[in-house]
């Protein structure tokens, strides 16, 4: 996350979208579960919206993460930290075709009147079918009221990433950062497809691991 951060000119920023674009099983949700489990780490609050999945699978990818994460880094009482972790992160899955950013921010609302209130929220597997610009300008509004960063994943139709994928392009506007995640040998390559307004997008030279989406090659 610290290469990404310097490689985005400072990261995602408060208030703003990031989508990460990959094709079919290349590591979407590992990737963003790693994000969430980093600001976890660093004493924030996730709130975890899975469409079309369940609570308990979404689980799961935390913790694989999480147990490649504590034994690649040698972590310090990896339960305790697992724990205090998951005290700190809320899932919530819905049918993609009911959701929409009035269920976000009835969710976040629940949330945080029950002390909860995320400064990470992670949308995984929106479709521009069933998400307008409205929805997207709302989701942004919400991101600015909160103070929080909203990371969600698009799939492309293919493992090379050239942009945006389908009806998503015309809602660009609303999306500050947008990465391509790609398979590269027996690494997973980041890309950056766009980093807010600069231009001179930066080659972040990260490789991941394929099946934790952990960092093994800078």
């Amino acid at each position: 996350m610290r290469l990404l951060e310097k490689g985005l000119h400072g990261g995602l920023g408060i208030g703003n979208l990031g989508a990460v674009v990959a094709g079919h099983g290349v590591g979407k949700t590992s990737f963003l579960v790693g994000v969430a489990i980093d600001e976890l780490l660093r004493g924030g609050t996730v709130l975890h919206v899975a469409l079309d999945q369940t609570v308990s699978h979404v689980r799961d990818f935390y913790d694989t993460v999480f147990e490649a994460l504590a034994t690649q880094t040698h972590l310090d009482d990896p339960a305790v930290t697992h724990a205090e972790i998951d005290n700190r992160r809320r899932i919530r899955a819905y049918v993609s075709a009911d959701f929409s950013a009035t269920k976000l921010a009835d969710a976040v609302k629940i949330e945080s009147e029950a002390g909860a209130r995320p400064s990470l929220i992670v949308l995984d597997g929106l479709d521009a079918t069933t998400i307008d610009g409205v929805d997207l300008a709302g989701i942004r509004a919400l991101a600015r009221e909160l103070a929080a960063e909203v990371w969600f994943t698009l799939q492309s139709a293919s493992e090379k990433v050239d942009g945006l994928p389908g009806g998503w392009a015309r809602l660009a506007d609303d999306i500050s950062v947008v990465l391509a995640l790609e398979p590269d040998g027996e690494v997973v390559t980041l890309r950056a497809l766009k980093d807010h307004e600069n231009e001179d997008l930066q080659d972040l030279n990260v490789g991941l691991d394929p099946r934790s989406l952990l960092l093994i090659r800078s």
